[in-house]
């Protein structure tokens, strides 16, 4: 990794004055990451079964343990749709959202209704889905342990955008690419609205100056911040070389 004598006193300074920073990580992402809304929702049902039934209790749960179970199933089910389609467009986005309220409103209608549909309302109401608090916390606890070790492995492979250089830091040894900054172009792309919804994910392409190859990072977190944050720091080093030359 190189150090800050590669970046001239005169350039940190107006960085500093401009309260940007002197380097910023992108790192890309698998899409397991969008999991987290079922991860927290096992550990929140987990916590209430074991509290009201014990660890280990599957019969007598009571209606609220039907329903925590059939609301798990319904944002693991929506978590992944959102890892297994894009959702490019608003109107894609809309489409989704009118078939779950049509789903949801089926469903309204047949326990309510019962006798308007005999046998689809007999279905619905056989749904009763059962599971301890010991379930739920393995759920957990693989979801954890699988962060974990994305989270390890991001260690070992992510780029680094200073004011004049742009580095991959890669491989168990830290090997490291070099590529020129200044003229760096970069282009955001939101392929995935719920994506975006959930960690502010996006796709970033980099294109460095003097370099055919176009360098895409996917699933990388608050990608409109980042995007801005570059932008201003390499304006500001252009802005810094075009005083000095005068």
């Amino acid at each position: 990794m190189s150090d800050d004598h590669s970046i001239s006193p005169e350039a940190k300074k107006t960085l500093e004055r401009q309260g940007l920073p002197k380097s910023i990580y992108l790192v890309s992402y698998p899409k397991i990451v969008f999991m987290y809304p079922t991860v927290l929702t096992a550990l929140i049902v987990a916590i209430w079964m074991h509290l009201s039934h014990g660890l280990y209790a599957t019969e007598d749960m009571g209606k609220i343990s039907y329903f925590l179970g059939t609301a798990f199933l319904a944002i693991f089910t929506l978590n992944m749709v959102v890892i297994s389609f894009d959702f490019p467009r608003t109107t894609s986005l809309t489409l989704f959202f009118f078939i779950a309220a049509f789903a949801l409103g089926g469903y309204v209608m047949l326990v309510n209704y019962p006798n308007m549909v005999p046998f689809f309302s007999g279905l619905v109401m056989g749904i009763r889905p059962v599971a301890n608090a010991q379930f739920y916390y393995l759920i957990f606890g693989m979801f954890v342990v699988l962060f974990l070790l994305v989270k390890m492995g991001v260690q070992f492979d992510y780029w680094e955008v200073r004011p004049n250089e742009l580095l991959h830091h890669h491989g168990f040894l830290s090997d490291m690419e070099r590529f020129s900054a200044p003229n760096l172009r970069i282009d955001k792309e939101i392929n995935d609205l719920f994506e975006y919804m959930l960690l502010g994910s996006g796709r970033l392409i980099l294109h460095p100056s003097n370099e055919r190859r176009v360098i895409v990072l996917e699933n990388v977190f608050f990608i409109g911040n980042k995007e801005k944050t570059i932008t201003k720091m390499l304006g500001a080093l252009q802005v810094q070389v075009r005083d000095d030359s005068n």
